[in-house]
């Protein structure tokens, strides 16, 4: 593998940074960096302003609206977003139910969704756990019957964990529409307005006492059948699609590059026993490990998006990769959170309350870079959880790879 930077990538990263530091708005940026929970209207601001560029989903093919970027060119633009401190665009949409409407939809779908899932005029929200099927969603229970009188779905059934589904118009669902056939069989992928009559969300806050998860009750839930994607029964497959580019993107580089950065700026800023906590052999080692870990992790996924795009013998891999990559994140989150010592015991509120929980005014003295660590810290519990399990991804890589 050639280490050495491509000049024409360099020269493509410097035209990035640029136009993201010169159109990234500032309060935007700000809370973006902190790490608090989404902020619908800031997102949606700053996807308008990306969809105007042409660059609102740089790993979209040119005919449904990308820029026909390389995978490598879209890493780069990713590194560039978190280093500006950008914040995350809706996932759901964007990388998740977007691709898979372009691969398997029809034309009255690819016309309908993905046009404002590009502008941020729909925000989408993830429909695969429930209850009793986190990780294991083979034994999901929510049914959509299928009324040929109205050409409908009637759906009954919950969702749990949907991430920032506090803000979604729409939500991609796994649904059983067969309930005599094999499990994979019987699953199918349909699209569900959530203002219908018969959906209720429920918001479930978490430890950091932010606002990120819900649950989704679906009573006589009436969907049209066009908003059914691919074959009926097929589902399955079309999961397994969207959970390698999930799995693959969950190694979340950019992130964890963006979090180094503001952890060396905290070492350096906070001092311990009169010298800066950077200064500490201990922490030193830690720092150094962590950093060296990173820089694997991301020439191992480098290495996956030069290969051959399609090639289903990287499914394993990208379990690899975020398997290691969650870990990462979780390091990275607790190192920030000991290197604040003190200036991290509390937890501080988002300062414009974005979160919808009371600021009761008893927030510390705290470093600029010190706000957020504290929740960070706490959510990043879910790493090792969202997106299958790291115990299901060591079962994928035993069978898959290791042939066990």
């Amino acid at each position: 593998m050639d280490f050495q930077p491509d000049p024409q990538m360099l020269q493509f990263r410097n035209e990035v940074r640029t136009w993201i530091r010169e159109n990234l708005p500032e309060h935007i940026r700000r809370r973006a960096w902190r790490d608090y929970h989404v902020d619908r209207e800031g997102i949606r601001e700053w996807m308008k302003i990306l969809h105007a560029k042409g660059w609102s989903a740089p790993h979209w093919p040119k005919e449904y609206g990308g820029p026909g970027w390389t995978p490598i060119q879209n890493f780069i633009f990713h590194e560039e977003l978190r280093a500006a401190g950008a914040p995350v665009l809706d996932r759901g949409g964007l990388e998740l139910v977007g691709p898979v409407i372009y691969t398997y939809g029809n034309e009255e779908q690819k016309a309908r969704f993905l046009p404002p899932i590009l502008s941020g005029d729909i925000w989408w929200g993830q429909g695969f756990s429930e209850p009793g099927a986190g990780s294991d969603l083979v034994s999901l229970k929510t049914r959509a019957d299928y009324d040929p009188a109205t050409d409908e779905y009637v759906v009954n059934g919950t969702k749990i964990w949907t991430s920032d589904a506090q803000h979604a118009d729409m939500m991609f669902t796994l649904v059983r529409t067969d309930q005599d056939a094999k499990p994979q069989r019987g699953i199918s992928f349909l699209m569900i307005d959530l203002k219908a009559p018969g959906v209720e969300r429920r918001p479930i806050y978490t430890i950091d006492e932010g606002l990120t998860v819900n649950q989704f009750f679906f009573d006589d839930v009436r969907v049209p059948a066009n908003n059914l994607i691919g074959e009926a029964g097929r589902g399955w497959s079309y999961a397994k699609f969207l959970l390698t580019n999930e799995r693959t993107m969950s190694a979340e580089v950019p992130h964890s590059e963006r979090d180094l950065i503001q952890l060396e700026r905290i070492a350096r800023t906070v001092t311990k026993n009169g010298r800066a906590v950077i200064e500490d052999p201990l922490f030193q080692a830690k720092l150094s490990r962590l950093s060296i870990d990173l820089t694997a992790l991301k020439w191992a996924v480098m290495r996956v998006l030069y290969a051959a795009h399609g090639d289903t013998r990287l499914d394993s891999v990208a379990s690899v990769l975020k398997l290691r990559g969650a870990e990462l994140r979780q390091r990275t989150a607790e190192l920030a959170a000991e290197a604040l010592g003190d200036h991290g015991l509390a937890v501080v509120h988002d300062p414009d309350n974005h979160d919808h929980v009371k600021n009761d005014g008893l927030a510390p003295d705290i470093i600029e870079d010190g706000y957020g660590i504290t929740h960070k810290c706490m959510y990043r519990r879910t790493t090792t959880i969202y997106g299958g399990s790291n115990e299901i991804q060591r079962n994928i890589i035993a069978k898959a790879i290791l042939g066990l």
